[in-house]
């Protein structure tokens, strides 16, 4: 591990509301706010989870908008995080905690109704596997099981595969839309509702590379078994992200050879 990393992890350890339990500590001991998050904050606030936070950008953003709820990053990578995290300290928001594990340990964390709302914002598609979708039935299930009555699944993404595939799971598994856009920044919806509009680091990267940002938000109310839809017809992203090697895209291919 590079000494940068070490910094970040050990920088981490002395943010009070940095928690990082692996799946071993959380077998050992627990987690003591597990449905007493209201200790932490110090309020009653409703709890936002911002899923595979990153960077942790956009959990402080929406932090900074909005006192009157309390946001919480969760990533099983610490070092993106720090950079949030320690804006967050600097910066003395109240209103923001981070979780350093792994997604499927979510129930660990939180008990039965404690989450108001929840972002994932730009994950992975995974369009070879259905399971590990963020916005898929399996965690959608496990979504249920922690949310709070009116509980809303907020998704941004630069992905129409992953745009198209959860509309169709909404709409599958009659789970009410209450907003839909495959381009928010053309239609309004940015200027309209601007806590939309912001940009995480990798965000504006999508943008400069001329994709369109799509955002759909609907309910998890109900507890009816979610079952997959059909995606068989659904076409598959054309181009792979940063992290995951070379762009394939037919403009900025263009452009390398000019």
């Amino acid at each position: 591990m590079g000494k940068n990393k070490l910094r970040k992890f050990s920088e981490l350890s002395e943010i009070d509301f940095v928690y990082q339990y692996p799946y071993a500590r959380l077998a050992s001991e627990g987690f003591p706010l597990r449905g007493r998050w209201h200790e932490a904050f110090g309020n009653d606030n409703p709890i936002v989870l911002e899923l595979g936070c990153g960077k942790g950008e956009y959990t402080v953003g929406l932090a900074r908008r909005d006192p009157s709820r309390n946001y919480i990053g969760i990533d099983i990578k610490g070092a993106r995080m720090h950079s949030g995290a320690t804006a967050a300290a600097r910066e003395g928001l109240r209103n923001v905690a981070f979780i350093r594990t792994s997604i499927e340990l979510l129930e660990s964390f939180f008990a039965p109704g404690e989450v108001s709302d929840i972002w994932v914002t730009f994950p992975d598609p995974q369009m070879q596997k259905a399971n590990k979708r963020l916005t898929g039935t399996r965690f959608c299930s496990m979504y249920r099981r922690v949310a709070a009555p009116g509980c809303m699944l907020r998704l941004k993404t630069d992905s129409p595969f992953l745009y198209t595939y959860t509309e169709r799971m909404a709409s599958t598994n009659g789970l009410s839309i209450e907003a839909a856009t495959a381009d928010l920044y053309a239609d309004g919806s940015a200027a309209a509702m601007p806590w939309l509009g912001i940009r995480t680091h990798y965000e504006q990267q999508w943008l400069e590379r001329g994709l369109t940002i799509k955002y759909l938000a609907f309910s998890l109310a109900g507890d009816q078994a979610l079952v997959e839809p059909e995606a068989d017809d659904i076409p598959q992203d054309t181009y792979r992200s940063y992290s995951r090697g070379y762009i394939q895209m037919p403009q900025m291919m263009q452009n390398r050879q000019e």
